[in-house]
């Protein structure tokens, strides 16, 4: 391995790291217990892990399967983050788990060197985030909710 591709990794993983960190922002500010460390290393993980993956072998079908392995792998760790209070009757976790599987695809947009697509997708995601919070959806939240006679808690 030449010392440029390492350094071509190195960069990658830098990447990773900020669009990471950005998705999991807000998340840290409002006190979630997945923030910038948990998003940026499921970022940096994926991304490494498909950087390696391509360069290893010049088989596209061999980074397939790392890249189905970090999806399914990332999955389970979401189904970890998901709990359910049998006695309210609620779910919780369900947005952190999506968004640290989708972030885990914003690692592998990096890996492949589809920086264009990462950016897109971790702005998407941060901005999803950020949803939970802005007063205009708050209340077309309210609103549907009314509407549709029940109630569903969001982690």
């Amino acid at each position: 391995m030449d010392i440029g591709f390492e350094l071509i990794i190195i960069v990658k993983l830098l990447a990773s790291f900020i669009l990471g960190a950005l998705i999991g922002y807000d998340r840290e500010i409002h006190g979630r217990d997945a923030g910038i460390r948990t998003y940026a290393a499921v970022c940096i993980g994926s991304t490494l892990f498909t950087a390696i993956a391509c360069h290893l072998t010049g088989d596209p079908a061999a980074a397939s399967r790392v890249i189905a392995n970090i999806v399914t792998g990332v999955g389970f760790l979401g189904a970890g983050i998901i709990y359910r209070n049998n006695s309210a009757g609620t779910s919780h976790g369900l947005t952190t788990a999506a968004t640290v599987w989708c972030t885990a695809a914003v690692g592998v947009a990096i890996g492949l060197d589809m920086y264009i697509i990462a950016l897109a997708g971790a702005l998407t995601l941060y901005f999803l985030l950020s949803l939970h919070h802005q007063k205009w959806y708050i209340q077309w939240k309210k609103r549907m909710v009314k509407g549709a006679g029940h109630h569903e808690d969001e982690d």
